[in-house]
């Protein structure tokens, strides 16, 4: 008599690496489910229903969904995209961050940057997409950026949106060092590339 052997707790160790993977994060890709047949006892025999994750999502918080662009092409010449999905009503700078995203390029050194009081302008980015999920520019912005173009924003001023809000934003990180440039397209962003 055989037995089937499933083998998910490899599928979802997989997941976890690449969904962890910061600097070059692709989606994931099944591999072939492997099926053994041997003496012994069935390992998993449950099933999750569909309505249950439709549920799931229903129950999900709102989110944001973002993609940062790196200011530096990989090697084969594509844009480095980063996915993060953060709650909205939070600073810019900080859900950057905290999703580990290069913010301050040659500026990160301590003494180099104001870290958030708005008076250094080291982290500029520029808006790409989501121009209407992020909050007015304040007096420092104003004042820090009157020779930069209007999509261009102060990521320790700007507020994205409040607690419930939903969307996308791209966002073009060290404009000012950007060595190529790239048009964004819609299909580019496919939902399950977003992590937290």
């Amino acid at each position: 008599m055989g037995s089937l052997q499933l083998n998910s707790y490899r599928l979802a160790s997989q997941f976890n690496q690449n969904a962890n993977n910061i600097h070059n994060y692709k989606p994931f890709k099944s591999s072939s489910t492997h099926l053994s047949f041997s003496r012994a006892k069935i390992r998993a025999s449950a099933t999750v229903p569909d309505n249950t994750s439709n549920q799931s999502q229903a129950n999900e918080p709102p989110q944001v969904n973002f993609a940062f662009v790196h200011s530096v092409l990989l090697p084969d010449g594509t844009p480095d995209i980063h996915y993060r999905t953060a709650c909205g009503g939070q600073k810019l700078r900080d859900i950057m961050l905290d999703a580990n995203i290069d913010l301050y390029g040659p500026y990160s050194r301590v003494l180099l940057n104001c870290a958030g009081g708005g008076t250094c302008a080291t982290c500029m980015v520029e808006v790409i997409q989501g121009r209407e999920l992020l909050g007015p520019r304040t007096d420092k912005e104003k004042e820090k950026l009157n020779r930069k173009p209007k999509n261009w924003r102060l990521a320790c001023q700007t507020t994205v949106g409040n607690p419930d809000s939903t969307g996308m934003v791209v966002i073009q990180q060290l404009p000012e060092w950007k060595g190529h440039e790239w048009k964004y397209e819609e299909e580019q962003v496919p939902a399950q590339e977003f992590s937290q």
